[in-house]
């Protein structure tokens, strides 16, 4: 067999026969017999589930309260919305994140502002935040890419000294620490997490916010319910125990009882999930730390990423091919890896807002090196060396 069909994807054996995901959700047994507990018991909608899974969360995370959402970017704009964010608003986040972070700003009527990232954390570099606080700036959302905390203590300090809001969009940090603190803990004044099957522990769709602000916590819980209140200390007029008050515009972003039962089995098993990433995330370092073409990511000795993904950096002096063809190259060899993420303000939605290629350089550069290798609790030894088998053979292919 020639070296060239030795690719998949030119006619060779694959080194899988079934496809690898890049993530997935692990659901046992215990999970299941949650939620049949919870599908026998008076409640599926927002009930007792819910308020048990925030109390866990919160204890968990070490903040004082959570309030659980029916998706993370349901949460994130209950967040920018709490904060009050709104008409002329200027917020300033990362683009390389998922859209939502972005779209959440828009939703509460703010205009996203994008600062360039850190080349080797990929995070959002605070130098670059700096140089664009205006007067009209309201709130900074970082982004822990990847599972990896932010500069928090740059960022708190602009804060500080901007009279700013941070909400922490924690969508891939459930876990993660920063400079021995878990994130969620009380740093910022809104910690954003999400539930979704990828994440490290799902409720099929979730999300929540964890803070230490009493005032910020009733806000949140009125605004998944319409701006409705029962709280008496709240109300206008209170007139009993049958009377509620809707006292600004909300929405209908309740998690149900049913998945609340789900995250709160899921929850137990936070700490054995992490431990496997981590595990996994080391078998990738050693396997390309000195392989030609790639850079492994990088983690800052003050963070404890949660690794949500693992994400190398494709050295393309090194290689006779981009990475598109790397990419059809792996998943051909059924390793399916992805890319996190297109820079948001290059979709058409935003470039129709008037943002354009080349506002963040650091931030376009990487993301054309950037690709996703499968990175999840359930995956075994044996499919972490399948990816190493399959990245090494497509490098060796296409090295220079």
């Amino acid at each position: 067999m020639s070296h060239k069909s030795q690719l998949a994807s030119l006619g060779g054996k694959p080194v899988r026969r079934t496809l690898l995901p890049y993530g997935r959700q692990w659901i046992g047994l215990d999970d299941i017999r949650a939620v049949v507990v919870t599908l026998l018991s008076d409640f599926v909608t927002t009930g007792p589930a819910v308020d048990r899974f925030e109390h866990e969360l919160a204890r968990y995370t070490g903040a004082q309260y959570a309030v659980a959402f029916s998706s993370g970017t349901a949460a994130l704009h209950a967040a920018c919305v709490a904060a009050g964010i709104g008409e002329g608003d200027e917020v300033i986040t990362t683009p390389i994140t998922f859209a939502a972070t972005a779209n959440c700003i828009r939703y509460a009527g703010g205009t996203p502002v994008f600062a360039d990232i850190d080349e080797r954390t990929y995070n959002i570099d605070p130098d670059s935040v700096k140089r664009l606080i205006t007067n009209r700036t309201k709130a900074l959302i970082p982004v822990h890419y990847t599972g990896q905390p932010a500069d928090m203590q740059a960022i708190m300090q602009l804060a500080k000294e901007n009279g700013l809001i941070v909400i922490e969009d924690a969508a891939h940090a459930f876990g993660a620490s920063y400079m021995g603190r878990r994130i969620g803990s009380g740093s910022a004044s809104m910690t954003m997490f999400s539930f979704h099957p990828v994440k490290h522990i799902t409720t099929g769709e979730g999300g929540v916010i964890t803070t230490d602000d009493p005032e910020l916590y009733e806000k949140l819980k009125e605004f998944r319910v319409h701006g409705i209140t029962r709280n008496p200390s709240r109300m206008e007029r209170p007139q009993g125990e049958w009377y509620y008050e809707m006292q600004s515009l909300g929405f209908n972003y309740r998690l149900t009882d049913v998945q609340a039962a789900l995250g709160a089995s899921q929850l137990k098993k936070a700490e054995r999930f992490l431990r496997l990433r981590r595990r996994y995330r080391q078998m990738y370092d050693e396997a390309f730390m000195h392989a030609k073409g790639v850079t492994i990511p990088y983690e800052s000795p003050e963070c404890e990423s949660s690794w949500h993904l693992y994400v190398l950096r494709l050295n393309r002096t090194e290689l006779r091919a981009g990475r598109e063809e790397i990419y059809h190259a792996l998943r051909a060899e059924n390793i399916a890896v992805n890319v996190h993420y297109v820079p948001v303000y290059l979709h058409p939605y935003y470039r129709d807002l008037g943002y354009r290629q080349g506002l963040c350089p650091i931030a376009e550069r990487v993301h054309e090196d950037m690709i996703t290798l499968p990175l999840f609790p359930r995956m075994t030894r044996r499919d972490v060396n399948d990816v190493i088998t399959a990245v090494h053979k497509v490098l060796a292919y296409y090295s220079a």
